[in-house]
This record gives structure tokens, sequence and C-alpha cells, in this order.
């Protein structure tokens, strides 16, 4: 909790994450004013607690302020189930639930209409219907390739997710996939071979958005649960324009979500 003026506590979420070393400073990181302790030795085999320089130990910080019940319930470890639902279960259940809540997605419109990161916009294609801001995740710090990840968010605002796809947004998504490739070899250096493409379902947010991340690094929510390679969804639509309103599409969900307990109270689980 944090203390407020008023000396009323309010709940935050802090997120403590250790960031990826960089190769040039891994000298630094062992000559530099580094204390080493002496943990074990066995042999040629040796532990040490490394403490090092101020400069070298930087944690990512993360602050969610005020945090509510949603997000303390995100952030909390709990059991995970797997769901696999059907475009019944979609129409019954999901999008029935999806109506219901009041997600908020302010912030994705903010960047769209630059009132909030436009400094940080990558590439932009302003088409309002097969157009898309590309900005950087804000679980990468920029700092290093190792963990690049950047975020496509579409400036049409009717599409929620994977299940509201349909042949007509191929021109949309072939925009994203090219461009946005074409975006990240411009201004990172990083090749195609070397992106992980893909959307997640379920969504975190409700507004259609494609992750770029680097293929060497384990991107939380990259497992094969939960992401869709864009490649794929775009053959998939060429092939069938309705195959995410026809195909079963699986996902994990936490025993304490909502829409888990929905789905267990229709028996599906």
């Amino acid at each position: 909790q944090v203390t407020g003026p008023s000396g009323e506590g309010t709940d935050a979420v802090v997120i403590l994450e250790k960031t990826p070393f960089q190769e040039e400073k891994v000298l630094d990181l062992l000559k530099k004013h580094t204390k080493l302790e002496l943990q074990m030795r066995n042999d040629i085999y040796s532990t040490y607690h490394l403490y090092p320089p101020l400069e070298l130990s930087e944690i990512k910080t993360t602050v969610v302020y005020p945090a509510t019940e949603k997000h303390l319930q995100k952030y909390l470890r709990q059991e995970v189930h797997l769901i696999r639902e059907t475009w019944e279960d979609y129409k019954n259940i999901t999008l029935p639930f999806i109506q219901s809540q009041s997600f908020s997605i302010q912030w994705v419109y903010n960047i769209l209409e630059k009132k909030a990161e436009a400094d940080r916009i990558i590439h932009e294609n302003p088409d309002p219907c097969n157009g898309f801001v590309l900005v950087p995740d804000f679980k990468w710090n920029q700092n290093q390739l190792d963990d690049l990840y950047l975020i496509a968010l579409v400036h049409c605002r009717e599409v929620k997710s994977l299940r509201d796809l349909t042949a007509e947004h191929l021109p949309l998504l072939r925009n994203i996939l090219q461009e946005g490739k074409e975006a990240i070899a411009k201004r990172f250096g990083v090749p195609a071979s070397q992106l992980r493409i893909y959307l997640h379902y379920q969504p975190s947010y409700y507004h259609l958005h494609v992750h770029f991340t680097a293929l060497g690094y384990d991107a939380p929510g990259s497992s094969v649960e939960r992401a869709h390679l864009l490649a794929d969804v775009i053959d998939n639509l060429a092939l069938d324009s309705m195959y995410y309103q026809k195909r079963a599409l699986t996902f994990a969900l936490r025993a304490d979500e909502l829409l888990f307990k929905k789905f267990q109270e229709a028996g599906r689980v």
C-alpha cells in the first residue's frame, strides 16, 4: 500500500524485473568495483554472491497506482486451467462477459490520438481502416535488443480480438506484418528472421494489437496456448474468411478470473 497525503492507504502494484545483461558491460561487471563473496568451492567449481556497482545493478520497476482489484488479482499467483473455447462458447460465454465488463482502454486511444507517448512512436500507417501505430511495449526499456518488444495498435476500433477477424482484415494484417518488420529493421537493425510476431488469445485488453518480440527472448505470453503467429493468421484467413468464427481456440485462465467462473457455471470446465 501507498500512504497518501490524507494518511489513507491506497493499493499499488510494483513489478521488479532484472534487466538482461549487456554484453559490452560484462567486463565492467566482473572488474569494476564489484564485490564477490565466496559461497562454495569444490575442485574447479565455485559459486559467489556478486554485488555489482550501482550503475550496473539496474532493476526495471513498473508501478500501477492506484491499483484496482483487477490489477491486484492479475499479479497474484493462482492455479491456471486450459479452456477449449468453441465458437458457441465464444458467443454464449466469452462475448457476453466481455460486453458486461468495463475494461478501460483509454490509454490505447491516447496513443492513437497522440495524446500520450507520441514521442515513442516508431512507425505509423495513418489509414483509419488498414493502418496502425507501432510503439515500444512498457516491458522493454530500449537499452538492449535482447528483450526487444514492440506493439502494433490498429486504428480501427471495432476489432476486439482474433475472433473478430475475417478476410476483410487481410490488408490491415499484411500492412502490420510488412511495415512492422521494415520499421524494426530500419530503426533497430533486427532482421525479420529474428522476430516473433503474434497475437494473443485471450488478449489482455480488447483492442486488436500485434506483438513484435526478439526471437531469442522468452516473452511473457509467447507460449503455444496463447500466441498465434501473425503469418499463420493471415494464411488461415486467406484460406477461409470465417476461420476464426469456426474453429475452437485454446487459452489459459487463472482460477480466480471471472471468465473462468463463467465457463465453470456453463459446465465447460
